[in-house]
């Protein structure tokens, strides 16, 4: 066992884990945080994306012993209160979704998607979001809604000096 001490959506986290566990074991069996699913547990599908440092990563592929000292943010760390993250109202403005399986992992994804800048068309935003899979096929309905989020967090963001900072922060 070794002590591993991180931050998950703005809250402090110590605990004593196996050295093997993944970040998505960790989240999902020890901090039941399920949002973050488990799909293809090869890092292909997306479905366990998180933001480490503020970066997306596949959780399936990350260590947990790795977060030590570092923040994760989850998908149920993006809204405020009651107030959802305005990728999530996007998703559901736009119907972003079907089963909604790959829904959390795409919404992390779109999240960095625009905060790194990659949405200037949708040719890019396609190409930036392929590493989530959705097996229902709502690209179509995605891509509007990371479109859609990409103008409304330009305008909400607008001359903050953290704009990117902004996006990842739980507010």
């Amino acid at each position: 066992m070794i002590d591993l001490s991180l931050t998950v959506n703005g809250e402090p986290v110590r605990l004593a884990i196996d050295p093997r566990v993944t970040l998505l074991d960790l989240l999902r069996e020890q901090l039941q945080l399920t949002g973050t699913k488990k799909g293809c547990n090869f890092g292909e599908c997306g479905a366990c994306t998180v933001h480490l440092d503020g970066r997306r990563v596949n959780a399936c592929l990350v260590l947990a012993a790795q977060t030590d000292g570092r923040t994760v943010t989850t998908i149920e760390g993006v809204a405020d209160s009651d107030a959802l993250h305005p990728v999530q109202q996007a998703f559901i403005d736009h119907d972003g979704f079907q089963c909604g399986f790959c829904t959390p992992g795409q919404i992390m994804s779109a999240i960095a998607c625009i905060a790194e800048g990659h949405t200037s068309n949708d040719t890019e935003i396609r190409e930036w979001m392929s590493g989530n899979i959705c097996r229902c096929s709502s690209y179509p309905q995605i891509v509007d809604a990371v479109r859609a989020a990409a103008k409304t967090l330009a305008t909400s963001t607008e001359g903050h000096p953290d704009a990117a900072l902004h996006l990842h922060a739980r507010r």
